[in-house]
């Protein structure tokens, strides 16, 4: 391959990894207008109960409960299965993952990942079982589906809990199925950031009708009705303007997938070829939900680290992001665990130093991803 000596012109404002799709303001507009003459800003009102029967209809799911984030989501839904004890966890995560469990009092274990799919890996949980392990919780990290079979294998004889932290996994699908039909319970993000959002909010998806009156109990302060309070519970609902703007939100995910597409096929033609840069790909029998376009950076291979080339971008103004670094297990308050031990995970580890998102959403031109590419090939060989 042939490498300019020139330098690519500098983008005039930053790029940055996602931009939030944003349905037109009027349309928005007349959605507050409604909610202003029912009077009902949140409890559970007409916008969330539509946002709801929407969102199961679309993600395939027998039952969802939205929540205001998708930690607290997260958060409730370890309450709600009882987990307890060690709970067996992916250290390549978004920080969320973890905490949930530290605040339901159980012990993160960490356990090595899949150096393909860079999801945890079933012989890694398999290794860190031990009669204190009461769940596992996996992450399909960038809605690339963890191996829900074979974690489903060693959960079920063990009477073990399965939760998915499915936070960029919005309509991933696994053999024609949605993702979200497996586990216990699957906990969905709507943050700003992410394809379908509510600017804040996030989801439980779960089949056990019984799973999601607990669930909804929690998520309302325990509360059953005006004079009983049946379990200890918390505020995790989502309210009226976060409904109204998911129920508009969903109208364009399609359109903005078809948009990331396009974008993906441009990355791929100009970086497929580029020494010691690889794309993540979804395998083919999984649908891709467009929320992140990842490449892995092999520095002896592709002139620089992954760490320079990060730097390097922010001259042209493409701001880039090392997700997820650094792991989990490398936090003060974690490092502790046995489980964090880099010895135990050293594909992890090696991942998590190789990884780069790059910019994917429907704003970006065909012109803008070309540019982006210039700049990353003049970058990989300019200091």
């Amino acid at each position: 391959m042939n490498f300019s000596n020139q330098a690519p012109k500098a983008f005039d404002q930053p790029v940055y990894v996602t931009r939030p799709v944003l349905p037109p303001l009027a349309d928005y507009t007349q959605s507050l207008a409604q909610i202003w003459q029912s009077g009902f800003l949140t409890n559970g009102a007409s916008q969330h109960q539509a946002l709801e029967q929407a969102l199961c209809d679309y993600l395939r799911t027998p039952h969802l409960s939205l929540f205001n984030n998708g930690t607290l989501a997260l958060l409730v839904a370890c309450q709600a299965l009882q987990v307890k004890g060690e709970v067996i966890t992916t250290p390549f995560t978004f920080a969320a993952t973890p905490h949930v469990l530290a605040w339901n009092k159980a012990t993160p274990v960490f356990a090595d990942i899949d150096p393909e799919t860079l999801c945890i890996d079933p012989s890694s949980i398999e290794h860190n079982l031990t009669d204190q392990t009461s769940a596992i919780l996996g992450v399909h990290v960038y809605g690339m589906p963890s191996d829900v079979h074979a974690i489903d294998t060693l959960a079920r004889p063990r009477q073990l809990k399965v939760i998915y932290d499915g936070a960029h996994a919005f309509g991933t699908q696994l053999d024609g199925q949605p993702i979200v039909q497996h586990g216990d319970a699957t906990m969905l993000s709507f943050h700003a950031t992410k394809l379908f959002h509510s600017a804040e909010g996030g989801a439980l998806c779960m089949a056990d009708p019984d799973l999601k009156k607990q669930v909804d109990l929690l998520k309302n302060f325990g509360i059953k009705n005006e004079e009983e309070v049946l379990l200890p519970g918390i505020n995790g609902k989502m309210n009226e303007l976060q409904a109204a703007l998911g129920l508009l939100v969903l109208q364009h995910v399609d359109a903005e997938k078809q948009r990331r597409q396009a974008v993906r096929d441009i990355y791929t033609e100009r970086l497929q070829a580029v020494p010691g840069v690889r794309l993540l790909r979804m395998p083919a029998n999984a649908t891709d939900s467009h929320q992140y376009l990842i490449v892995r950076v092999n520095a002896a291979q592709a002139g620089c680290d992954r760490n320079e080339l990060h730097q390097r971008l922010k001259r042209f103004n493409i701001i880039t992001r090392k997700y997820f670094y650094p792991l989990c297990s490398d936090y003060d308050c974690y490092r502790h665990l046995p489980s964090a031990d880099p010895r135990r995970l050293p594909n992890a580890h090696r991942v998590a130093s190789e990884v780069l998102s790059l910019p994917l959403h429907g704003g970006l031109s065909a012109n803008d991803v070309h540019r982006i590419c210039d700049a990353i090939v003049y970058s990989l060989h300019h200091a």
